[in-house]
This record gives structure tokens, C-alpha cells and sequence, in this order.
């Protein structure tokens, strides 16, 4: 009887411990997904400054504009953003009204982007709403 349960903890251990080191390697998989290297890759940050005084459907049609612009070609990632309540500090500047972000994997990607009929149409349909944007690339090291 002892050696029976003997040899059934060491089946269950054996099969816990597979499981065990299964689910680690799956989770060193998944991190390694996650943290992809983008170096090289082109980060393209835009402000928009909305005009004073622009009514709520103004806004929601500026929105518009945004999503017209997720759905050029070449984009990796996109996400959009509006100003953070960070501490006031002499360096940060959350005076702007919207922030887009697009990354791109090179810079044949980001030259197809800035040059594609639609982001100029639409730059040119909905720039009334702005006073003032600024972009700022850069390369992920």
C-alpha cells in the first residue's frame, strides 16, 4: 500500500511539475511577444490646439478626422490622447486639446503615411478646427 501511494505522489508530482514548467514557458512566450523590440521603428507624435469656443460637435467631428487617419496604410500602432493632469512643472505643456501617436515599423512607412491622399485631404477638410499643431518624430533606439 505504501509503495502504491508512493508511486502515485510521484505521478502526481511529475504531472504537476510538467504543468508547472508548461505554464512558465508559455508565460516567457507571451513576454517575449509583448516586448518585441521597435528599435528603428518611427514614433510620430502630433498636438492639436482646438480653436477656443468650439462647440461639443465640432469636437466629435474633429474626432472624425482621427479616425480617418488610423486607417492609412502603413501604421503599426496608433493611440490618441487628451492632456494628463500631471503636476504643473515649468516643463510640461499640457496647454494642447488632443495627442495622437502613430508608430511606424520604417521610414518608407511613415513617408506612404505623411504622402497618402487621404491624410492631406483630411488635413486640409478639418484643419478649420485648430489653431496650432505640432509633430515630433523620433526613432526608438
Amino acid at each position: 500500500m505504501k509503495r502504491k501511494n508512493f508511486i502515485a505522489s510521484i505521478l502526481v508530482g511529475t504531472a504537476s511539475g510538467s504543468l508547472l514548467a508548461s505554464c512558465a514557458d508559455g508565460k516567457k512566450e507571451e513576454e517575449k511577444t509583448s516586448s518585441e523590440s521597435k528599435t528603428g521603428f518611427i514614433v510620430h507624435n502630433v498636438y492639436f490646439w482646438l480653436k477656443e469656443g468650439i462647440t461639443a460637435e465640432e469636437e466629435q467631428e474633429f474626432l472624425k478626422f482621427i479616425e480617418i487617419l488610423k486607417k492609412i496604410p502603413g501604421i503599426y500602432e496608433y493611440e490618441i490622447g487628451k492632456p494628463s493632469p500631471t503636476t504643473p512643472r515649468p516643463v510640461v505643456d499640457n496647454s494642447f486639446s488632443y495627442y495622437c501617436m502613430a508608430t511606424f515599423k520604417n521610414m518608407e512607412d511613415i513617408e506612404t503615411y505623411e504622402k497618402h491622399p487621404d491624410h492631406i485631404a483630411a488635413a486640409e477638410a478639418y484643419s478649420k478646427y485648430w489653431t496650432k499643431v505640432e509633430v515630433k518624430d523620433a526613432t526608438l533606439l
